[in-house]
């Protein structure tokens, strides 16, 4: 919010001033937001890649559950394949991309005990993505596709036994009402997309445009610090630790073993990276290997 209604009309001298609202309040649940966008319905759109990793497999390519471990390697990934996810975005969804956004290590809260990965047999949990879907499938989950607003209640009512976000939105969101474990297993980091409307970018002189692109640089490094900051925050205040936020939670924290480090990486390397690889395409699989891969030390094969 401030970024766009204070720092960048000041950095623009004014050029640039704008208005915000959630998609959420707007009646959208994300899927949505960049074909609005290049329609013209708002001038910037920004959401979580996950959400329209339905339109194209390339969404998920960085932060494929299971790949980034840490966050450091997350922002490894994400720089390593961002221009080819741009260039998908400038001529096929024809809109600007301005830079990329996330959020805390996204983890599962549920409602009855877990011990491990092995525990979501049977359960349903709600996910934002092919990507989570496929990894919590691995282990003879369900995966659900629900509004991050509904979550709250669904998990209250056990209309869902787990669900998936970061360890600081869930407590905000108090997710804790419902589920009563938090498993601290960082699965991916909700990798998201700001993009500004192809016209809207181009009615800007040259000298505003470059001024938008550092400015939202420095949003990303800001963000990113945030999110290495907020991670443990998140946790505490989930889990009956200090909490700047407001009064912690009583939830039961579930610290992950070394076996479970591992089986992590085998549902990436079994099921998680073969599924996307074929839905994503010959192509993409390459641009992904030539940058992703050799940053991570991994191959996907298109079968």
């Amino acid at each position: 919010m401030p970024f766009w209604t204070k720092e960048l009309p000041a950095a623009t001298k004014s050029a640039i001033s704008a208005s915000i609202k959630p998609w959420n309040e707007m009646g959208l649940k994300g899927p949505e937001v960049f074909r609005l966008l290049s329609q013209g319905v708002f001038d910037v759109g920004n959401t979580q890649l996950g959400f329209v990793a339905g339109d194209n497999a390339i969404n998920d390519a960085t932060d494929l559950a299971g790949v980034s471990p840490t966050i450091q390697t997350f922002h490894q990934v994400t720089d390593a394949f961002r221009p080819h996810l741009y260039r998908y975005y400038e001529e096929k969804v024809k809109v600007k991309p301005l830079g990329m956004l996330s959020f805390q290590a996204q983890v599962l809260y549920c409602r009855s005990e877990i011990k491990s990965l092995a525990d979501l047999k049977g359960r349903k949990v709600r996910t934002s993505g092919a990507s989570q879907a496929d990894f919590v499938g691995y282990f003879g989950g369900t995966g659900v596709n629900m509004a991050f607003g509904e979550v709250q209640q669904a998990l209250q009512n056990g209309v869902l036994d787990c669900a998936i976000t970061g360890t600081l939105g869930g407590y905000k969101a108090k997710w804790y009402d419902g589920a009563k474990y938090l498993y601290a297993l960082p699965i991916n980091w909700a990798a998201s997309l700001t993009a500004m409307n192809q016209k809207t970018w181009n009615k800007l002189d040259a000298a505003t445009q470059k001024t938008v692109l550092q400015e939202f640089g420095r949003l990303e490094k800001a963000v990113y610090e945030q999110n290495v900051r907020e991670n443990d925050m998140g946790l505490a205040c989930n889990t009956g630790g200090q909490c700047p936020e407001g009064p912690a939670a009583k939830m039961i924290l579930v610290e992950p073993s070394a076996a479970d480090l591992e089986l992590r990486r085998k549902a990436l390397l079994e099921h998680v990276l073969p599924r996307w690889a074929a839905r994503c395409g010959a192509q993409c699989v390459k641009d992904w290997n030539a940058s992703v891969g050799k940053a991570v030390n991994l191959t996907a094969k298109v079968n």
